[in-house]
């Protein structure tokens, strides 16, 4: 008997990146009209023969504070950028760093969504990795997937180098 390995992700992100339109674009295959989460989504997904609990946690700044309470038992991360949003791309970096530092989740990998791809402004994913300055970190498997959640495009390749990384993490 086959027994599927389960994984617990944690995603998060600014306001209004596309976290629960990629949540219910992975589990539903449709999109889902939705307001501002404030507190969280969870739902299980299958896929590549494994089960994700996906964890999709408000990104409103009063609310960051908060995602710390969720790092316990976490497998992955999941961060969501608007790449559309160039004049908070700063405030999401800057966030992005408070997770991937987080002693926590030192040996967690970190997929970053350059979401909204479809839209004319928005970075490519080469540029943001740049910015986040992913190359320079040494010992963390991270990786930057540009994605168009409402088409679900990019969300596959980015469940791929996931499940690459926590199969050389041994998880």
């Amino acid at each position: 008997m086959f027994i599927k390995k389960e994984y617990k992700i944690l995603m998060v992100g600014l306001d209004a990146p596309g976290k629960t339109t990629i949540l219910y674009k992975l589990k539903l295959g449709d999109i889902v009209t939705t307001i501002p989460t404030i507190g969280f989504n969870v739902e299980t997904i299958s896929l590549h023969s494994r089960n994700y609990t996906l964890w999709d946690v408000g990104g409103p700044d009063k609310i960051r504070a908060l995602w710390r309470h969720y790092y316990e038992g976490i497998d992955a991360t999941i961060f969501v950028i608007d790449a559309n949003d160039v004049q908070r791309l700063e405030e999401a970096i800057f966030e992005w760093k408070r997770l991937a530092y987080a002693v926590e989740l030192a040996n967690v990998p970190s997929l970053i969504f350059a979401n909204k791809q479809d839209l004319p402004g928005a970075l490519p994913p080469e540029e943001i990795e740049s910015m986040m300055g992913i190359t320079a970190r040494y010992g963390r498997f991270m990786h930057v997937q540009g994605s168009i959640a409402t088409q679900g495009v990019g969300l596959a390749e980015g469940f791929a180098w996931l499940n690459s990384a926590l199969d050389a993490l041994g998880k």
